[in-house]
């Protein structure tokens, strides 16, 4: 008798990403000037059934990392609904036992009128986890951890969709280490992704429509990966 093998969280993600077109393959120029075999774009989980299913998936994360938090942080702008749908799902967890899971975000520029300010949401107390989609270069992680430690808050945690286990810098002068561990040695927390690299080359590895593609992620991250 044969047993199926039942995908992990992260295997579930990349293939979720890979329906909703997130990820995609071929020849992409990114913003550092490299030219990537993947792409993937997490502005594209824009519709209720989704973004409402990525929540899912950045709660399954949160819980698996065992992390104890009391609260999560969506930096502006792409964090906010990503806080917001991960908050949800949490609540709905049933290893969170119906707890009500609150949430802030922060604006890119003070308001003078209203309640003033740059937050919104619950005010930032406890543990909290900052939630986020990928880090490049760590900027929207670095201010989100100043205004929470200023509201007298501590993080504790990163949660991003993925970690491209990629190193920065020019050819022939790459960062020892990549964006992410960068941000986990700076701030001391841990940076959780619910997949990396290394998951969609296992995916793609099992999907023969997707071959093609191997040698030329495996031959970019020989390049440029940790």
């Amino acid at each position: 008798m044969t047993s199926s093998k039942q995908p992990s969280n992260r295997e579930s993600f990349v293939e979720f990403a890979l329906q909703e077109g997130v990820l995609r393959f071929g020849e992409f120029m990114t913003k550092s000037g490299r030219l990537s075999p993947y792409f993937f774009n997490a502005g594209l989980f824009n519709h209720g059934v989704s973004v409402g299913r990525l929540g899912q998936f950045y709660a399954q994360a949160l819980i698996d990392a065992g992390l104890q938090f009391d609260m999560l942080f969506g930096p502006a702008y792409k964090g906010i609904p990503l806080a917001t749908t991960a908050a949800i799902a949490l609540s709905a967890h049933p290893s969170c036992a119906s707890r009500s899971v609150p949430f802030a975000f922060n604006r890119k520029e003070a308001k003078d009128h209203g309640e003033g300010g740059t937050l919104v949401g619950a005010p930032l107390h406890g543990k909290v986890v900052i939630i986020d989609d990928v880090i490049t270069a760590g900027t929207s992680v670095n201010e989100s951890v100043d205004l929470i430690r200023a509201a007298g808050a501590e993080p504790v945690a990163v949660l991003i969709a993925l970690d491209r286990m990629e190193r920065a810098g020019s050819e022939g002068e790459l960062s020892a280490n990549s964006a992410v561990q960068d941000v986990a040695l700076r701030h001391g927390m841990p940076v959780v992704s619910i997949a990396t690299l290394d998951d969609i080359l296992s995916v793609i590895r099992d999907r023969p429509e997707f071959a093609q593609y191997e040698s030329a992620v495996i031959a970019y991250r020989d390049r440029y990966g940790i």
